[in-house]
């Protein structure tokens, strides 16, 4: 099993994860729920797409609230 003869330097790791930055990603709101949607997908929120709807959602219902 081989390893390092001598450890990297911070610098040099740093520089090496960098690669590894998080972007977010560009959202845009949904034009029937205002929800946040990613481009050329389909609202999970509300189910449309382009103003026709593709996929049925069910309605939330509340949760009855447990007392103990």
């Amino acid at each position: 099993m081989a390893n390092p003869k001598q450890r990297h330097t911070r610098h040099r790791r740093d520089r090496a994860r960098k690669q590894y930055d998080v972007t977010l990603t560009n959202t845009q709101e949904c034009p029937r729920c205002q929800a946040p949607v990613s481009a050329h997908r389909v609202c999970l929120k509300c189910g449309t797409y382009k103003g026709k709807e593709m996929i049925r959602i069910a309605p939330q219902t509340k949760l009855e609230k447990k007392t103990a």
